[in-house]
């Protein structure tokens, strides 16, 4: 069964990038995907600011699931027109090309579509020096783009509903196609 990563980029305990990226994953599973959602809170403050220790069970934790990943989705919320500090610490944290032949979405909300360009500006070149070189389009949603019901659950509107779904099936595709057990399938025949 294939794996994938969700990445939480937000340090807020309740974060609308968190809860879509929520929202995926449950999206994801259906599929039959196996999924793990980590964040950027999963590592101690004290290690995120100073750089954690390469025995430090909490990075063992995380680059565990990242390699075994065949997608990883990064979601940030937007901070001065770029992503959250707390994603780059993170980021920083992992070994140089982690991201390496994995399927990544990036994934950026913002108070405004003012920053749509933030994951094509920012984002999308850290995913590059970590080593990604299949990266999507990615989603942008701003806060006049999303709402939550009476239950609390994020609510996209229609256009933005379509392309989540766009990008949901790239992944799936994507991932689906570099899984092991499907090339096993396709070699041997």
């Amino acid at each position: 069964m294939s794996h994938i990563v969700a990445i939480a980029g937000s340090a807020a305990e309740k974060s609308k990038s968190t809860d879509l990226l929520r929202r995926i994953l449950t999206q994801v599973e259906e599929y039959g995907f196996s999924t793990q959602l980590l964040s950027v809170r999963d590592i101690p403050p004290q290690e995120l600011i100073y750089g954690a220790e390469k025995d430090s069970p909490y990075l063992k934790h995380v680059t565990g699931h990242i390699e075994r990943a065949t997608g990883v989705i990064i979601a940030s919320p937007v901070y001065k027109a770029s992503y959250s500090g707390a994603i780059k610490a993170f980021l920083d944290l992992l070994p140089q090309k982690s991201l390496a032949e994995k399927i990544v979405l990036p994934i950026m909300t913002a108070g405004t579509s003012k920053h749509l360009l933030a994951i094509d500006y920012a984002l999308k070149p850290v995913l590059s020096a970590l080593g990604a070189t299949h990266v999507l389009n990615g989603l942008f949603v701003s806060d006049d783009l999303v709402q939550k019901d009476q239950y609390g659950l994020l609510l996209l509107d229609g256009e933005t509903e379509v392309r989540l779904g766009e990008q949901l099936r790239s992944l799936v595709s994507a991932a689906g196609l570099s899984s092991p057990q499907k090339e096993y399938e396709s070699q041997k025949y």
